[in-house]
């Protein structure tokens, strides 16, 4: 059975392959713009899915296409990756306020063709960080990196920034941005016969 990855991601490539040895890397092309009057569990689920779907109708036979989406939320709020330093720091910033908490939000979609049935799995896990205060100068240092331009909410907790991490509550695959604990019930009967 062909595994195909719907995503050029390096994290989501590492965590894959901790689940299956083998697999194809296509990535997909679709526009990945936000839709009103969806809440953020919906954004990404939808994200994951139309993800999954592209490379699903560009290719044939017997296979899974596994398409991922990940966003950082708070207060109903969805932030994707900066578009500059400054718009970094000030996310840093905003997820300092209050009780220091957020959402990391990963959707997760699997689309499988097998001897003539198709399957459709579309869904999402969440979990809630925790940071501990960060000075300006910590997160200018982090930000000094590079690492957190390429990232929903402006840093990861893999990189440098893992120091400034309280605790989480939930899946760490998840944070991540592929929650290979759900991924695996799903296609656990295809892999192990």
């Amino acid at each position: 059975m062909k595994i195909i990855l719907a995503s050029g991601s390096p994290r989501r490539k590492d965590l894959l392959n901790l689940v299956v040895p083998e697999f194809e890397i296509q990535v997909s092309g679709i526009d990945e713009t936000l839709q009103e009057g969806l809440t953020p569990e919906e954004q990404v689920t939808r994200l994951a899915f139309i993800k999954a779907k592209d490379i699903f109708d560009k290719t044939n036979g017997n296979r899974i296409v596994i398409g991922s989406d990940t966003v950082v939320v708070r207060d109903g709020e969805i932030f994707g990756k900066p578009k500059s330093r400054a718009h970094a720091k000030s996310m840093i910033k905003s997820f300092l306020e209050g009780n220091r908490t957020h959402s990391i939000l990963t959707g997760l979609s699997v689309l499988i063709y097998k001897d003539g049935e198709y399957e459709e799995h579309k869904t999402f896990d969440e979990v809630k960080v925790y940071l501990k205060d960060i000075s300006d100068d910590e997160i200018d240092r982090w930000i000094d990196t590079g690492n957190a331009m390429d990232k929903a909410g402006a840093y990861g907790i893999q990189n440098e920034f893992c120091v400034h991490v309280e605790k989480i509550e939930g899946n760490y695959s998840t944070m991540i941005g592929l929650p290979t604990h759900i991924l695996y019930d799903i296609i656990k009967p295809y892999i192990l016969n």
